[in-house]
């Protein structure tokens, strides 16, 4: 029997490709109820085991439906969601409604862009000083942020921005400000992404 793995969920009209999709897969797809469409594709397996390739296979199948159309909305599931049925998972679709109607308003037309901030070995730098500049360059372009960890000393900033497409220009233009005016830092700059920091739907079949 097949089991469905789902990328992310969506409300517009159904899809369906050619790709490397997670599990060595080439077929994705869409299971839809009701307005509400899952992006999936055929896994063996309701616990598939997260390899660095299946990862960025995740990943590269969320960028590829928010890019095609002129621009998706997708609500990003984390990976390792996989589901014994098209049943089972319309029943999920069906009980997370409302959640999901929520997280792809608030997402609508948007991508999450990171920000990483690096000092050099040894340099010693004002951080707060530093923040407030990113603040006021990036604050007033992204529709929000969030914080994320500083997992080494040498980071002075880590955030993530929800950002309107329309506005990803203007966004590359304050990032370029940056780098020129901290010619002693080293900005880290990535994205586009599903905006996986700015929707908090988790989805039955938990282990």
């Amino acid at each position: 029997m097949t089991n469905r793995y789902v990328y992310g969920i969506m409300a517009d009209d159904p899809v369906e490709f050619e790709t490397d999709a997670v599990a060595g897969e080439d077929h994705v797809y869409t299971v839809s109820h009701r307005r509400l469409s899952a992006v999936v594709s055929n896994i063996d397996t309701t616990d598939p085991e997260e390899t660095d390739e299946d990862a960025t296979r995740h990943d590269e199948v969320l960028r590829e439906v928010m890019d095609r159309d002129g621009g998706r909305t997708i609500v990003p599931m984390q990976f390792g969601m996989a589901f014994e049925s098209d049943r089972e998972l319309k029943n999920v679709l069906r009980g997370a409604r409302p959640a999901f109607r929520r997280a792809l308003n608030d997402i609508e037309g948007r991508i999450e862009l990171g920000v990483k901030i690096v000092r050099e070995e040894g340099a010693d730098v004002d951080s707060e000083a530093i923040e407030d500049a990113v603040a006021d360059e990036l604050e007033p372009i992204a529709a929000q942020s969030v914080p994320n960890d500083l997992f080494s000393d040498r980071l002075v900033l880590n955030r993530s921005y929800l950002v309107e497409r329309d506005d990803r220009e203007r966004f590359d233009e304050a990032i370029a400000r940056l780098e020129d005016e901290y010619d002693d830092l080293i900005v880290r700059y990535t994205g586009p992404f599903a905006p996986y920091s700015f929707v908090d739907v988790t989805i039955g079949a938990q282990r």
